[in-house]
């Protein structure tokens, strides 16, 4: 499965942008899209997930109210649409998938991640 991000870049405090994941492959199918963010010399953490089949969603509280996030089952696609955009947004966004293969085993994959950055 790979994963291709896209829509990453430079706004300004207020601003919009949104985010897209397309996953690619073949033998698999989606359980959760997520998309999480790292900040230099910070750890890794969760801003948001969807599930596949319920479209249900989990999302930050830093974020939440600011952030949505939706999947197109159909396009095996996610995106994460950011407004309000403040300047502790800035970090590097990646893209998170839960599939499942033909065996009905789990798996996980990331994407190569998209920058963020947000001015003052």
């Amino acid at each position: 499965v790979q994963l291709v991000e896209s829509g990453g870049g430079l706004v300004q405090t207020g601003g919009s942008l949104r985010l897209s994941c397309a996953s690619s492959g073949s033998g698999f199918s989606i359980r959760a899209m997520a998309w999480y963010r790292q900040a230099p010399g910070k750890q890794r953490e969760l801003v948001a997930r969807i599930t596949s089949t319920f479209s249900t969603t989990n999302v930050a509280d830093s974020v939440k109210d600011r952030f949505t996030i939706s999947i197109d089952n159909a396009k095996n696609t996610v995106s994460l649409q950011m407004t309000s955009l403040k300047p502790e947004d800035t970090a590097v966004y990646y893209c998170n998938a839960q599939t499942w293969n033909l065996y009905g085993l789990l798996n996980e994959y990331w994407g190569q991640g998209t920058q963020v950055s947000v001015s003052s």
